[in-house]
């Protein structure tokens, strides 16, 4: 890549503050809306860019990518999850991915662990309550929700997001059973005071939670099917800050209407923006509007992260956070 500023696309609006630094540093184009680029404007993109930055609502295929003109060697996600970038199509054409890891991982968990508190305590049901004026007063027997103290929680996918969601769950009295592709250091399970489950199905019917915290790939996608949901006791509450496409969705609805859960609490969903409208209509679920890492402090620090990784490439470095295949 030549030392003149290389074009770096940026498929969406980004904190004024990332904007205004690649303003200085690349020659950026931005997108002034918040407005998702459709299809031919991503494949545009590819043409002119010699970085792309998309997000998580971009779809970069195997087209796009073909689409790429010569000089664009780099990819900079906006965002930890690529799930949503084809990497062998990237890694055929010698194109680099990047993403930003770790910056979300506490404002993710935090958002995981309010739900885990929301969903059993029906706090979004009782709201809605307040504002419909359907409130009559406190009573004995009004939205009576379940504790968390002493209860188990299962965590599917125990990497960063994961571990931080099980530190801020002992803090509430929970104990911690994960399942992992791989068991963790002894020294961190001690110091989690965790239980691991090397089969998926053994933790399922022992949780009182279950939160899932993996990443989206090719093993992930529908792990929770309709047999495995089956697993979990009738009493028990499913919380989802990972992405959608890794719970059977209708599945998931049959148990909560039938009663066979007792209540889920969703921030990802498996057709975003659409949301399943059977989830919709349950008094049992808990829905928000994929926020989990939509912090002002995480939003900036993932674009300095986009920065530091286009800086080190262009400097013939290779970037602190290169995505490599089979490594998500």
């Amino acid at each position: 890549m030549s030392q003149k500023k290389p074009v770096v696309i940026v498929s969406r609006k980004l904190p004024e503050a990332v904007e205004t630094r690649m303003m200085e540093l690349f020659n950026a184009r931005l997108n002034p809306d918040d407005v998702a680029m459709d299809r031919a404007a991503l494949i545009a993109a590819a043409v002119d860019a010699d970085v792309l930055v998309p997000t998580v609502t971009d779809v970069i295929d195997r087209e796009i990518i073909a689409s790429a003109n010569p000089n664009m060697r780099l990819i900079a996600n906006f965002g930890a999850g690529v799930d949503h970038i084809d990497l062998p199509a990237a890694r055929e054409r010698g194109i680099t991915v990047t993403n930003t890891p770790g910056v979300l991982t506490d404002d993710t968990a935090d958002m995981t662990m309010a739900l885990i508190l929301a969903t059993p305590r029906r706090l979004a049901e009782g709201e809605r309550c307040v504002r419909a004026g359907a409130w009559r007063g406190w009573t004995p027997t009004s939205m009576m929700g379940h504790r968390i103290t002493g209860k188990r929680l299962g965590i599917l996918g125990m990497g960063r997001i994961g571990q931080a969601v099980a530190r801020r769950a002992r803090a509430f009295g929970l104990s911690i059973h994960y399942h992992n592709r791989a068991r963790l250091p002894r020294e961190i399970e001690g110091a989690l005071e965790a239980t691991w489950w090397p089969e998926l199905e053994q933790m399922l019917p022992r949780v009182d939670f279950l939160s899932v915290n993996c990443p989206l790939n090719e093993a992930t996608r529908h792990i929770l099917s309709a047999e495995r949901l089956a697993l979990l006791k009738p009493d028990s509450y499913v919380v989802n800050t990972a992405r959608g496409e890794i719970i059977d969705e209708d599945a998931l609805a049959s148990l909560l209407e039938s009663g066979r859960l007792a209540g889920a609490g969703l921030d990802v969903y498996e057709e975003e923006p659409t949301i399943n409208p059977r989830l919709l209509g349950l008094e049992n679920v808990v829905l928000l509007p994929h926020m989990s890492s939509s912090t002002i402090e995480g939003r900036v620090a993932m674009g300095e992260r986009v920065i530091i990784n286009i800086r080190t490439f262009i400097d013939g470095h290779t970037p602190p956070d290169r995505v490599l295949e089979g490594l998500i």
